[in-house]
């Protein structure tokens, strides 16, 4: 399966590319507000969190269209707290993914608009989803996580953790809670919502928590680790923007050879909680050796 994980990923990809825009494009409002919409929908992106949910699904021998309404909406809110972080007043960003920021295209009120929008019409799409109109209770599921999963608790108060942490030496254990946060609860959740969809047992889906779990922090780590020695081009940003920002990383942290290591560890820790689910682990366990291994 190693060869075709870069298939599954670009398959994938582009079915949630395709699928992105259509969503917006049929909306009753302000064309304006929607250009700016799709333009950082169509900024293009790994869509990893939609992959990682729709292997889920494929794991326990469901169909990925149960959960392509879904995988687009976790991207929308993935690509509204990019749009968000982008902004003058967070990371005061010029380029993502080789292009202009939004605002640098829209200017700072429709970029703060948008990323709005795109926030909250994604639980709008996941109550309509066809499929669950006869299970509501599934639904309400869906909703409270992700609601936790990318609020207060969630992604947003990683991000005003992640703020406060700024010009300041955090410990490995401060830095792993901002991005557990930051970072891995929308990942997580949509490892999670593939289980609820699937109707995995509740000792299955627990260890996949635990394996979304490591698998965030692994994704950060690597993140970091590009921060350093990546290929600017192919990440789309410049390299050593984090030391430009002030931010402790695990490079910095741990030295480049400490972060490699701790990389490695947690791959062992994922791979024990996703080896525990009874399901066919072949295709999460290659995106996790992808997330590993990825340059970009």
């Amino acid at each position: 399966m190693k060869e075709s994980v870069g298939q599954f990923l670009n398959e994938h990809k582009q079915l949630i590319d395709e699928a992105l825009p259509t969503y917006i494009e049929n909306l009753n409002a302000p064309s304006t507000l929607k250009k700016a919409m799709i333009y950082s929908l169509k900024a293009g992106g790994k869509r990893v969190r939609p992959a990682l949910l729709l292997a889920t699904l494929q794991g326990f021998q469901k169909s990925k269209e149960e959960g392509i309404d879904l995988a687009c909406a976790i991207e929308m809110i993935h690509t509204y707290s990019l749009i968000h972080d982008d902004l003058p007043a967070m990371d005061d960003d010029d380029t993502r993914r080789g292009q202009p920021t939004n605002h640098k295209v829209f200017g700072e009120a429709m970029a703060i608009l948008a990323g709005d929008a795109l926030l909250t019409y994604s639980f709008e799409l996941i109550s309509k989803m066809p499929q669950l109109a006869n299970d509501p209770s599934k639904v309400v599921t869906l909703i409270r996580e992700l609601s936790s999963a990318c609020g207060p608790e969630g992604m947003v108060g990683g991000q005003v953790a992640d703020i406060e942490g700024e010009n300041r030496n955090l410990t490995v254990e401060e830095l792993a809670e901002i991005h557990h946060h930051k970072t891995g609860d929308l990942l997580t959740y949509s490892i999670l919502a593939g289980a609820i969809l699937a109707d995995a047992s509740e000792e299955d889906t627990e260890n996949l928590r635990r394996f979304a779990i490591e698998l965030g922090l692994l994704f950060q780590i690597k993140d970091d680790i590009l921060d350093v020695e990546g290929d600017a081009q192919k990440i789309g940003k410049p390299v050593g923007s984090d030391d430009g920002n002030n931010k402790s990383t695990y490079p910095q942290l741990l030295g480049l050879n400490g972060a490699k290591e701790m990389l490695h560890v947690h791959t062992i820790r994922a791979k024990e909680f996703l080896n525990k689910v009874n399901m066919n682990q072949q295709v999460l366990e290659d995106l996790t050796d992808y997330v590993v291994s990825r340059d970009h």
